[in-house]
């Protein structure tokens, strides 16, 4: 009974590769729906279309207005990526519409003209589309080194917009973005130890510009439904820039909207059993990695609001690749190629499937 379980479950979890199979065979608005909804989870380095669609709708609970803005920048990207003739299996897996899906949501987020602001589409079209450019390019250049794209169109893209619309736009004018002149209270009376609970799950909202607890906790739902791995670290990866936030004074309500620690999210869930098999190591790395990516994106939230620019993912997108491009000697902290990286549990298993004859030739 327990076998016939997991084997349908197995359908369900992980990169639901059967079902990516079975969908090849399906006319191609099926398709294109099922590559967009992976899109949606590579937000969050998950590439499951269940999970894609449950994040759908939590964003939807969030806010219709930003969840619409980013299923545009979503759309177009991948339709651009199938007019230029990219990579078929990167189209498929969704690795070329995240990155447009996060340009449309943070243009809406960062506007200053509010909800339902119809011709906000026309720059989330556009900048979502010329992304597709950018990881063409950056993935030529990276390949040599074996490193991920990760959200480098994205950071790119809303920096050049911000900087090219800023404050005063006639048209597209943004929020107001600049550095904090007041000093904060940030003492311990003060401290909502119940409201920085809240804040683990909304660090991984946060990643999709979510700042309420519930539509968060079901993106937490999703990346377990797909890796309950990978959700383990996104609580640690979110605990861990709590902890960095009180050890550098930021104001509270950084940590309790998520806003200072879902850069460590990503640093940790990259670091700990997708990029690397996951292992005591190489957990210990991600949580590492995660109090590095913590600290910087304070160090380009500072220097980046002197010039009325967001940091966005900048923090985290450079100290993942910073920790890929490290070498080690050390068997325990296997990095994967990119061109096999799957899900933390099906490369554990692969990888004890390696090692396991490896360790007794050694003994013999």
């Amino acid at each position: 009974m327990k076998d016939t379980v997991g084997k349908r479950l197995i359908y369900f979890t992980g990169n639901m590769k059967e079902f990516g199979k079975w969908i090849q065979a399906q006319p191609f608005g099926v398709q294109l729906l099922e590559w967009n909804l992976r899109g949606v989870s590579q937000v969050i380095f998950v590439n499951n279309p269940l999970s894609g669609m449950t994040i759908l709708m939590a964003l939807i609970l969030q806010s219709p207005w930003v969840a619409l803005t980013g299923a545009v920048g979503l759309l177009s990207s991948t339709l651009t990526s199938l007019i230029l003739s990219q990579d078929s299996e990167d189209i498929a897996a969704g690795r070329h519409g995240y990155n447009g899906m996060l340009v449309g949501i943070l243009i809406a987020l960062f506007s200053d003209k509010g909800d339902w602001y119809w011709w906000l589409l026309i720059p989330s079209c556009l900048m979502a589309a010329s992304c597709t450019f950018i990881f063409s390019g950056l993935k030529s250049l990276f390949e040599p080194w074996d490193l991920p794209v990760l959200a480098f169109p994205f950071n790119t893209m809303l920096i050049l917009y911000s900087g090219a619309t800023g404050r005063n736009n006639q048209h597209f004018p943004q929020v107001h973005i600049g550095p904090q002149t007041t000093p904060t209270n940030v003492t311990a009376p003060e401290l909502n130890v119940l409201m920085l609970l809240r804040a683990i799950p909304i660090g991984a909202g946060q990643i999709y510009g979510c700042d309420n607890f519930w539509p968060s906790v079901i993106i937490l739902m999703a990346v377990f439904l797909s890796s309950p791995i990978l959700c383990a670290h996104v609580i640690v990866g979110s605990a861990v820039g709590i902890a960095a936030g009180l050890s550098l004074g930021v104001p509270f309500e950084l940590l309790y909207n998520g806003l200072a620690t879902f850069n460590g999210v990503l640093a940790c869930m990259t670091i700990g059993g997708l990029f690397y098999v996951l292992t005591w190591q190489t957990h210990l790395l991600a949580i590492a990695c995660a109090f590095f990516s913590s600290y910087s994106d304070q160090a380009f939230r500072n220097v980046l609001a002197m010039v009325g620019l967001p940091a966005a993912s900048w923090a985290s997108t450079l100290t993942i690749t910073l920790f890929l491009l490290g070498k080690n000697k050390q068997p325990k902290m296997y990095k994967l190629p990119i061109s096999t990286v799957s899900y933390p549990e099906e490369s554990r298993k692969l990888y004890l499937q390696w090692s396991k004859p490896q360790s007794n030739e050694t003994n013999v």
